[in-house]
């Protein structure tokens, strides 16, 4: 029997958690592949992308955004509030990175689809996310600690 205070996960959210996903493997990869690159040119004798220092800030940093958003997503289904503001702050930090993308990628006379695909699906998932659907269901309490939802 289904407890009446567990209600189905919007698809509209989902959606958001899925595009939130993505995110999390593209940050994991990005702070290997700053190491990574900075290895290789170093092997190879050649001027470093960055400081070793900055390399190792960049990666801790995407590391710590990749945790962050699978904490987010391990814990949706709890429906904190405070899991809906880091998802909203996540998602408008990728969404204005991917918009800065593609028009860097405008400025250099090659068009980046991909930048802005991505951008459009960000700003739709954080409109899911910080719209009618996404606020009902993160402010929702769960069951009360002593009710049973077995």
């Amino acid at each position: 029997m289904q407890d009446s205070a567990k209600a189905r996960m919007p698809g509209a959210v989902v959606l958001a958690l899925v595009m939130v996903t993505g995110h999390a493997l593209g940050y994991v990869l990005g702070g290997w592949a700053v190491i990574d690159e900075n290895q290789s040119k170093q092997d190879h004798g050649q001027d470093l992308l960055m400081p070793w220092a900055l390399a190792w800030f960049v990666a801790l940093f995407c590391w710590g955004l990749a945790v962050l958003q699978v904490a987010c997503l391990v814990l949706a289904r709890k429906r904190r509030h405070w899991v809906r503001v880091v998802l909203i702050v996540c998602l408008s930090f990728v969404g204005l990175s991917m918009v800065v993308a593609f028009l860097g990628s405008l400025v250099a006379g090659v068009p980046s689809l991909p930048a802005f695909v991505i951008a459009g699906l960000d700003v739709a998932a954080l409109w899911m996310v910080s719209g009618e659907k996404g606020r009902g269901y993160f402010s929702a309490r769960g069951p009360a600690s002593g009710v049973s939802t077995a």
